[in-house]
C-alpha cells in the first residue's frame, strides 16, 4: 500500500484493456484520437514559450508531485521556471478554521449544514495581490487551489480528482482539508469534505469550467493523462445528448456481503466483503474519456456545469440546478449482516438542518435475494412511540439487543420486488439480499437507531441517531398500511409485439417513479424532456441506442443515464432469452 492512499481498491490505470463481455469497471467515452496524452513532457511542450501558467485544481491533489514531474519535463526542454505557491496566500489556519465553523454541526460526528462560502474567503487578500510574477523569469508558475484567483492573464491548467481518490488519500494521512494545517481522522475529514469543501471547490470549478486550457487527471501517483480543455468540453456536451455510464467504486462495511465480490470480475479480492456499490451517487463518482485506449477521469459534477439542463432537461434543471436528483447503488449482504434499522430526513427537514435541496427518498429493487431474505418495513400494528424511543435508548445505553420482531415489520423479499421508504419510513434490509436502491441522490442522511450490536470495520460502533429519527419517523406506516402503500404492485401499461411495460408504482412523497420493461427483441422509448436512468435487472446484455448515434452495451447489473436532451433511444435484446430494464425518472 502506498504513502499517498490507504485502499485495497486499484487505481485507474492509464490504459484500459480489452473486454468481451461482462459488468466493465471503466466505462470510457471517447473523445477521438490523438486527444488525451499520458505524460508531462508532452503539457510541458504545449506550455512552452508561455511566460506565466496558472495550474489550479481540487482539494487532495498532490500538487508538489506534480510541480515535480513537470520540471523535469520543463528541464528537458532546457525552461527553468519559477515556481509560486498560492497555499502561501490562505488566511492561517485558524483563521480559516474559524471561518468554517458554523456549517460543521459542532460535535455531530456525521452531519453539517452546506455553506455558502465562497473560496475567495479562504484567502488573505493582500497576500492573494502580492503573488506577482517575477519579470525577470523565464517562466512564472503559480500552482495549488485557488491559484486562478489571482488574476494572472496565463494559460489555465486545472488538476482533477476524483472523490474516492480524495477518501483514500485522507485515510492515508497524506492529505488535509482546504486550508487546514493538519490531517484529521477520516471520518472528521469527510464531514468538512461534504460539507464545506467539495461545495466551495465546485463554485470556483464551475466559474474556471469555460476557460480551463488543459484538464489533468491527477489521481495516480507517478502518471498523469490529461486533454485540452476544448476537447474536455466538447466531450462532456457531447455525452449530456447522448448517454454515459459513470465510473463505478466498491466499498467494505461492517454488514457487507459476497454477491459483487462473487459475481464482478476484476475487482480485489483482499476485502472482507463488499458492502456498497457507488453505481451512480453521482457526487462521488467520476467519468471517464478515453482516447487511443488512455484514461482520463473528471468528477462528475463537471458534465452538470457544463451542460445540466440538457442532462436533466429543462424542468428538473429549474428546480434543481446542477443538483442531479437520482441515485441507483447496491447493498449486498449477502452471507453478511443486517442494515441498520434506520430512516431518512424529511424534506424541510433535510433543507432546515442540512442546507440540501432535496432528501433521500428511497426504494429497495431486490436484484437477487437468498430463500427467506427480509426487508424490514414500518412498524407492527399498534406501536406506541413513547415505548419504542424508550427502548431504542435502553438498547444504546445498555448495550443490550432491542426485540426488533416487536416493534418493527418485516416483508418476505423475493427477485424484483420494490419496498418503498418515502421520507421518514423505518427500514434495513435484512441479511442476504442484493439490493439495487433507488433514490433520489442524498445518501449520507441516515438516521441509524439500532444497529444490531455491530462494530463497524474500525473496531468502533457506528453513531447513532435517535433523536433525529424520532422527529422524521412517521408512525402510521404500521401492520397492513405496510403491506398497501410501501410494497409496489406492478401494473402493466402498455404493450407491443414482444414487449411490456410495467409501472413499479412509488409512493406519493416520491418525486421519481420507476418503470419496468420485459423486452423480447426490442422496444423504443421516447424521453419526452426528461432524464432516464436504467439497469439491467434480468439477462446477460443489451444494447441501447440513442437517436442522436450514442451506442452503449449495456450488461448484466450496469446502469446507463440516458439524457433528457437525447429524445429518443431503442433497447435492443442482445442476451437470446427475454431480458428485464428497470428506468427510474423524476415525476
Amino acid at each position: 500500500m502506498s504513502e499517498l492512499r490507504k485502499t485495497t481498491q486499484y487505481v485507474l490505470p492509464v490504459e484500459k484493456r480489452e473486454q468481451e463481455r461482462g459488468y466493465d469497471l471503466y466505462p470510457v467515452h471517447e473523445l477521438g484520437e490523438g486527444r488525451i496524452f499520458d505524460d508531462c513532457l508532452s503539457l510541458a511542450r504545449r506550455l512552452a514559450g508561455a511566460k506565466q501558467v496558472v495550474v489550479d485544481g481540487y482539494v487532495g491533489v498532490s500538487f508538489d508531485r506534480f510541480r515535480d514531474g513537470m520540471n523535469e519535463a520543463f528541464a528537458a526542454l532546457g525552461i527553468r521556471p519559477v515556481w509560486w505557491s498560492a497555499e502561501a496566500a490562505f488566511k492561517s489556519p485558524e483563521e480559516i478554521e474559524a471561518l468554517v465553523a458554523p456549517w460543521l454541526g459542532g460535535d455531530d460526528p456525521l452531519f453539517g449544514f452546506r455553506t455558502p462560502l465562497m473560496l475567495r474567503e479562504f484567502f488573505d487578500t493582500e497576500k492573494l495581490k502580492a503573488l506577482a510574477p517575477d519579470p525577470a523569469a523565464e517562466m512564472n508558475i503559480l500552482y495549488g487551489v485557488g491559484a486562478a484567483l489571482a488574476g494572472w492573464d496565463a494559460p489555465l491548467v486545472y488538476v482533477d480528482i476524483p472523490k474516492n481518490e480524495i477518501q483514500f488519500r485522507a485515510r492515508a494521512g497524506s492529505i488535509r482539508n482546504l486550508g487546514a494545517a493538519r490531517p484529521e481522522a477520516p471520518k472528521k475529514m469527510y464531514k468538512r469534505f461534504y460539507f464545506v469543501d467539495w461545495p466551495v471547490l465546485n463554485r470556483h470549478k464551475k466559474a474556471l469550467l469555460p476557460r480551463i486550457d488543459y484538464l489533468v487527471d491527477g489521481q495516480r501517483e507517478r502518471a498523469i493523462t490529461w486533454t485540452t480543455g476544448d476537447d474536455l468540453r466538447r466531450g462532456l456536451r457531447r455525452i449530456a445528448r447522448s448517454g454515459f455510464r459513470v465510473r463505478p467504486w466498491f466499498e467494505p462495511g461492517a454488514w457487507g456481503g459476497q454477491w459483487i465480490k462473487e459475481h464482478i470480475a476484476g475487482l480485489p479480492k483482499e476485502v472482507p466483503n463488499y458492502a456498497w456499490s457507488f453505481e451512480l451517487i453521482v457526487p462521488e463518482n467520476g467519468l471517464l474519456f478515453s482516447s487511443d485506449r488512455r484514461m482520463l477521469e473528471v468528477s462528475f459534477d463537471t458534465l452538470m456545469f457544463e451542460a445540466g439542463q440538457d442532462v436533466v432537461g429543462r424542468e428538473c434543471y429549474a428546480r434543481y440546478g446542477d443538483e442531479f436528483p437520482i441515485r441507483m447503488d447496491y447493498l449486498d449482504n449477502f452471507d453478511g449482516g443486517n442494515l441498520s434499522i434506520q430512516c431518512h430526513p424529511q424534506r424541510e427537514y433535510i433543507r432546515k438542518h442540512f442546507g440540501e435541496v432535496m432528501t433521500q427518498e428511497e426504494t429497495y429493487y431486490i436484484l437477487d435475494c437468498k430463500p427467506g431474505a427480509e426487508v424490514y418495513l414500518g412498524f407492527r400494528e399498534g406501536i406506541v412511540p413513547e415505548e419504542f424511543e424508550r427502548a431504542l435508548t435502553e438498547s444504546f445505553s445498555e448495550g443490550t439487543p432491542l426485540d426488533v420482531p416487536r416493534y418493527v415489520n418485516a416483508e418476505k423479499a423475493s427477485k424484483h420486488d420494490l419496498f418503498l421508504m418515502p421520507p421518514g419510513t423505518l427500514h434495513s434490509s435484512g441479511r442476504n439480499n442484493l439490493v439495487l436502491e433507488i433514490s433520489t441522490t442524498p445518501y449520507i442522511f441516515t438516521f441509524k437507531m439500532y444497529d444490531w450490536l455491530a462494530l463497524d470495520l474500525d473496531g468502533k460502533p457506528r453513531p447513532l441517531n435517535i433523536r433525529r429519527a424520532m422527529e422524521n419517523l412517521v408512525f402510521d406506516r404500521q401492520g397492513e398500511a405496510v403491506k398497501r402503500e410501501l410494497v409496489s404492485r406492478p401494473a402493466l401499461l402498455e404493450k407491443g409485439t414482444d414487449w411490456e411495460l410495467w409501472h413499479l408504482a412509488t409512493h406519493p412523497d416520491h418525486s421519481y417513479d420507476v418503470h419496468r420493461y420485459r423486452i423480447g427483441s426490442e422496444v423504443g422509448v421516447a424521453t419526452e424532456g426528461k432524464c432516464h436512468v436504467l439497469n439491467l435487472v434480468e439477462g446477460e446484455e443489451a444494447e441501447v441506442l440513442t437517436a442522436g448515434g450514442g451506442q452503449f452495451r449495456l450488461s448484466y447489473a450496469e446502469t446507463l443515464v440516458i439524457p433528457a436532451a437525447a429524445d429518443s433511444y431503442r433497447i435492443v435484446n442482445t442476451s437470446g432469452r427475454e431480458i428485464m430494464v428497470v428506468k427510474a425518472f423524476m415525476k
